[in-house]
């Protein structure tokens, strides 16, 4: 392993299944997809079989809850060693640069461990890793009974920076013909299609990390942002899995009074990502209210009275245009139920963007028992599907411009959590390499 601590980086030892392991079948989404459409993971399920596959490695929170969930933990332990014993995984120590292509959009990163002593996830933190949404810390624990004690960790964290010239990846991009080759082929499930190559070129490792170290130098940093000293400088911050990486936080904060600093389960493995690659794009996460007991336009109408207009329309189509309609008087949602498709605003919100104007009151119902539960999906399909049925209501919510994302961290802290998403459900991270976080 090669580390550069001034940035909290480190080139660690990257394992990748071996050339007979059908990759397609090994590749699956992140754990926290579909939560509330098993038929995704039946179909998963169906089509890895006992094949080798990172399914079987991981807990699907579709799971959590169930029956299930207690053998998963215990049974991907097992078969993480079991594909160890087996020599299923081969080791490589090298950056890996990873493309994912989805239609004509291509997002472009780099897998590299980060330091999890440069990482804080609380409330107003100033570390140079960041979350950028709050934690919430009753998610924590069935993920971390699958890290704990697991001998790898598998990512589907992405990380990212603001580097508008492009001068981390894109020197990569360009050397990237010349690199050997660690995988290429296609995802399951609409994934898309996946390559990767070995920066093998030391050359070129350098350059990544001196240009990691000039977007962390505080003089550029403070005159970029146009923030004071008394904001710490913010080079990573967490575009996706922040309770991945909470989890692993939690981990090496309860276990490093008991071992050495240089600890695997000191960093965890990422993809770091440019904001401002072409291929990524944000995309709002919207809100599904189940077994509702109240009408939640009433219950919108009793606390905004005249700051709240409800307009009914006849389309989703209609729906969505209206509230992505640009405004500074007011901020605008959509509602989907039985009840009809219902275009929102609020001109006296109580936060700076409308997810959390509204997360706060969809908390309480969920407290107060008025509804079962929330859930959040990304894309319109989803979020109509779920909506339209009996006691459900869909939230629709307009995403957040991606270059105001570290300036809004910087000085407003964490974002309401599920803010954006980089992309949609099935254009999420799947799980493709892996690291030994035990000894």
């Amino acid at each position: 392993m090669r580390n550069y601590p001034e940035i909290g980086v480190q080139v660690p030892e990257i394992y990748l299944p071996v050339e007979k392991i059908d990759l397609t079948k090994w590749a699956v989404i992140a754990c926290d997809q579909y939560t509330s459409q098993p038929e995704y993971w039946e179909q998963v399920a169906k089509n890895v079989g006992d094949c080798p596959s990172t399914f079987h490695l991981i807990l699907p929170e579709v799971y959590l809850g169930t029956d299930k969930e207690t053998e998963r933990v215990q049974s991907t332990h097992a078969k993480m060693q079991q594909y160890l014993s087996d020599g299923l995984l081969r080791p490589q120590q090298n950056i890996i640069y990873v493309e994912r292509t989805i239609g004509v959009k291509t997002r472009r990163g780099l897998m590299l461990a980060l330091d999890l002593e440069h990482y804080d996830f609380s409330k107003g933190s100033q570390s140079l890793i960041r979350a950028t949404e709050g934690t919430i810390l009753d998610r924590l624990p069935p993920r971390i009974r699958i890290r704990k004690n697991a001998p790898l960790e598998l990512p589907h964290i992405v990380v990212l920076i603001d580097d508008p010239e492009d001068r981390v990846i894109g020197p990569v991009v360009q050397a990237s013909q010349r690199l050997p080759l660690a995988y290429d082929f296609d995802l399951m499930q609409r994934g898309g299609h996946l390559r990767s190559r070995l920066v093998n070129d030391s050359a070129l490792e350098k350059s990544i990390i001196q240009n990691l170290a000039a977007l962390a130098n505080p003089q550029t940093f403070y005159a970029k942002y146009r923030v004071s000293p008394d904001k710490g400088v913010l080079l990573f911050a967490v575009g996706d899995g922040n309770h991945s990486l909470a989890t692993a936080k939690a981990i090496w904060e309860e276990l490093k009074s008991s071992v050495s600093m240089d600890h695997p389960a000191r960093f965890a493995l990422v993809e770091v990502e440019n904001i401002h690659d072409a291929g990524l794009a944000f995309e709002p996460i919207h809100r599904v209210l189940f077994n509702s007991k109240v009408n939640l336009e009433q219950v919108l109408k009793g606390i905004y009275d005249g700051a709240l207009t409800l307009e009914p329309v006849s389309s989703f189509t209609e729906l969505t245009t209206k509230v992505k309609q640009p405004s500074v008087e007011c901020q605008r949602f959509g509602l989907v139920s039985t009840r009809g498709l219902v275009a929102g605003s609020i001109t006296s919100p109580t936060a700076n963007l409308v997810v959390g104007t509204l997360q706060t009151i969809l908390d309480q119902l969920v407290a107060d028992g008025s509804v079962a539960s929330i859930d959040y999906v990304h894309g319109d399909e989803a979020l109509c599907e779920l909506g339209m049925k009996p006691a459900n209501t869909g939230i629709y919510l307009p995403g957040m411009p991606k270059d105001e994302l570290f300036r809004t961290v910087m000085l407003d802290g964490a974002l309401p959590r599920k803010t954006f998403s980089m992309g949609e459900a099935h254009e999420k991270r799947f799980y493709m390499e892996s690291r030994k976080i035990t000894i």
